[in-house]
């Protein structure tokens, strides 16, 4: 949940400064994008230049750029920039401040002008936070939609042990995550996707299959955490990292499987999206042993293999999206209405070989999606990222809350 988002990391005068600089990489690990803003007294206990090398972003404590010229730092710009304003450490004078309306330092200069939520993670020694003034505070920023990070219990600095060490980096990540995700469109919203190709035995060693590789099924898995969704993924065979957050990968290899796997999952699932390239038909007389050459047929007889999106069609009750993906080696779109109405879905993606970089193997794709009702809508090539994300944006209007 914090892949590509942009947090506003405020420092104030705490020795728990110093965890700081592991929140910086810890948020950056996530995928986040960090730029810090520090008090004047937070810069005594650990260095700008420290967390300028961790966040390859200059840090900014001060009002001016260059004191010489009287060259000013834009501290709006900086909260218009931000995703969230994560004060951590937050001490009981920075908090104060905050309440009062401060602004007489650069970190209280963009609080005061700060557009984005705003998060803070209070440290202090027990009897400060647990004095009258400070829980009355950390009531009232609350009550201005402030988030507060409970501080942890713990051995202090004065050497006292009791509530008011700041949160661990891992524990105020967590939280953050669990934040964004909470408010992602599609929090709440189980999803279930195939993907990858199947492959059909011949024998024990030999197999009917196609190219297909998986990166279009995994990069929608990838687009649909990042909106909040639970996500249940069914691969076939492919040479893929599992997509970080999924909430359950299984992993099949035939037709059959697979279709196992999404009959018995379909019902519990609020959209349901086809992305596998699942084989139409399969050796019907499959040998246990490996066949020598002299045994191989001279001919393989062919079944059909069940049918998953026409499946999922019959058995999709009002409130779930049905989307399925047809691959063509023609401009296929005729093909693909029809199989937007045989199969009840409500939307139907479809690519075509034709199209130079889209189809098997490829890190781009160019699709055409028709949708239920008539609407249709052409994109041109662009990475499958780019594709997943516009598959989603298209969700996003047809999901109820």
């Amino acid at each position: 949940m914090l892949k590509d988002k942009k947090i506003l990391l405020g420092i104030s005068g705490s020795i728990a400064a110093y965890k700081s600089a592991f929140l910086a990489r810890e948020l950056q690990r996530r995928g986040a994008e960090v730029k810090v803003v520090m008090t004047p007294s937070a810069t005594e206990f650990i260095t700008p230049l420290t967390l300028a090398t961790l966040t390859n972003h200059r840090v900014y404590s001060d009002f001016t750029e260059d004191k010489d010229t009287g060259e000013w730092t834009n501290h709006v710009e900086l909260g218009l920039w931000a995703d969230i304003f994560l004060i951590a450490p937050a001490t009981a004078q920075t908090l104060s401040a905050m309440v009062n309306g401060a602004g007489d330092n650069f970190l209280l200069a963009v609080h005061l002008s700060s557009r984005c939520p705003v998060m803070v993670a209070p440290a202090m020694d027990l009897d400060m936070f647990t004095h009258p003034a400070t829980q009355k505070n950390l009531k009232t920023l609350q009550d201005r939609g402030v988030d507060v990070i409970e501080p942890e219990s713990g051995s202090l600095a004065s050497g006292l042990d009791g509530k008011g060490r700041m949160a661990e980096p891992e524990n105020i990540a967590n939280h953050l995550e669990r934040w964004f995700n909470a408010r992602a469109p599609l929090h709440g919203k189980r999803v279930l996707i195939t993907a990858g190709p199947t492959h059909e035995p011949i024998d024990a060693v030999r197999f009917l299959g196609n190219r297909s590789s998986g990166k279009m099924g995994f990069a929608l898995a990838e687009a649909l955490i990042k909106a909040g969704a639970h996500v249940q993924l069914i691969s076939g065979p492919v040479q893929l990292s599992h997509p970080k957050g999924v909430d359950e990968l299984i992993q099949v290899e035939t037709a059959q499987e697979m279709y196992e796997a999404a009959i018995s999952r379909i019902e519990k699932v609020d959209i349901a999206i086809a992305t596998a390239a699942v084989a139409d038909a399969r050796p019907a007389n499959a040998s246990q042993k490996k066949l020598h050459k002299h045994e191989l047929p001279e001919a393989i007889q062919l079944e059909q293999t069940p049918d998953i999106l026409l499946s999922w069609g019959e058995r999709k009750s009002p409130h779930q999206i049905i989307v399925g993906f047809a691959l063509e080696t023609d401009d296929g779109l005729e093909s693909a209405k029809k199989k937007l109405s045989r199969k009840n879905a409500d939307i139907i993606v479809l690519n075509s070989t034709l199209d130079p970089g889209a189809g098997f193997g490829t890190d781009t794709n160019k699709v055409t999606i028709f949708e239920k009702g008539g609407k249709t809508h052409n994109f041109d090539l662009k990475s499958k990222s780019e594709v997943a994300q516009d598959i989603v944006n298209l969700l996003l209007n047809k999901v109820k809350p």
